[in-house]
């Protein structure tokens, strides 16, 4: 299933359980990394597999991939050991990749290496769509924390809304509460209508200030004018 699966997906090369029946890590390294870039082409792992250090970090940042952003749970050291077991890993990958596919509706005729290697799977297109549901998911558990929140108060605002429904209003208390309103939006008019004219006054300031450096230069310009011809 595995063979025929990295096939479908368009994998450039055969693939045979025989490759897996000894550690295999190159292979096992080349092919979680092609299933990284078919799932998300953007990913850039690096590709160093030649000291353990290297392979134990690739090991790593392919299930920290695949664990965030398709929710697949590898077992890293299965696919450390490159083997069968790896094998099985690997098939956990394929298999959402090859689901995927086939509910788009597209299906491999020609099994054969020259026909799936023309077949381009991508799913980054699906990646916008994953991140905005992941988004609104969080908005939703937020938004319904808040409300639960809400509601939790419910009990208590009920009694101080149905009080205040029943209380009979009273003319000379709503005049008194709307006379407070308007007197405070007339202060907030008044202070806005002095500090216009405070802009107004500074302005008027400034223009003289500047009339007044105007001819204190055309004073000096002159002076100039008289000690440059006097000498």
């Amino acid at each position: 299933d595995f063979t025929e699966m990295m096939r479908a997906l368009g994998y450039p090369r055969l693939i045979s359980m025989e490759n897996f029946h000894t550690p295999n890590f190159m292979l096992v390294s080349e092919v979680l990394l092609w299933l990284v870039k078919r799932y998300e082409p953007q990913t850039d792992i690096p590709a160093d597999v030649e000291t353990e250090q290297d392979r134990v970090f690739l090991i790593k940042a392919v299930a920290q991939f695949m664990a965030t952003k398709a929710h697949i749970k590898l077992n890293t050291k299965k696919l450390y050991q490159a083997d069968g077991y790896a094998v099985k890993e690997l098939l956990k990958v394929t298999s959402v990749l090859y689901g995927a596919m086939n509910t788009k509706g597209v299906e491999c005729v020609d099994l054969s290496e020259e026909g799936c290697s023309k077949f381009k799977f991508d799913l980054g297109s699906k990646i916008a769509d994953l991140k905005a549901a992941r988004q609104l998911a969080s908005e939703i558990t937020s938004k319904g924390a808040v409300l639960y929140d809400l509601l939790g108060k419910e009990v208590e605002l009920r009694e101080a809304r149905t009080e205040s429904i029943a209380r009979p209003l009273e003319i000379n208390e709503a005049e008194k509460v709307m006379k407070i309103a308007i007197d405070s939006v007339l202060e907030v008019v008044q202070k806005t209508k002095d500090m216009l004219n405070n802009v107004a006054l500074d302005e008027a300031n400034l223009e003289a200030k500047i009339e007044k450096r105007k001819l204190e230069l055309e004073r000096s310009q002159k002076r100039l004018q008289t000690l440059q011809s006097v000498r």
